[in-house]
């Protein structure tokens, strides 16, 4: 599986659109995350979410297949379209990473 996807799902002519990205946390202690920008096409992300930390990638890789397969299950599709809320999601993993630091 990827460590960067973007799912997408249409309704009533609207596009919901859901980036996913796997990400190591700051501090060199092999702790990984998953992000998750969420919002309409072609417009600003309405939310940011993470979920984690996980020890190692692999394991985050296993529970964001988990979390493709629900979505799947509920209309979305993997699209092959180029992340466009990355600095969103940048910026929150900055965020957590203050976190974890202090």
């Amino acid at each position: 599986m990827p460590r960067n996807l973007c799912l997408t799902r249409q309704c009533f002519g609207l596009v919901t659109r859901i980036e996913c990205s796997i990400r190591p946390l700051a501090g060199d202690n092999g702790m990984w995350t998953l992000l998750f920008a969420a919002g309409m096409t072609g417009e600003q992300p309405s939310t940011i979410k993470s979920q984690g930390p996980f020890p190692g990638p692999f394991v985050a890789e296993n529970i964001l297949e988990s979390i493709v397969d629900s979505l799947t299950q509920h209309g979305y599709e993997q699209a092959g379209d180029p992340q466009i809320w990355c600095l969103h999601m940048q910026a929150h993993l900055r965020q957590l990473n203050g976190e974890t630091q202090h």
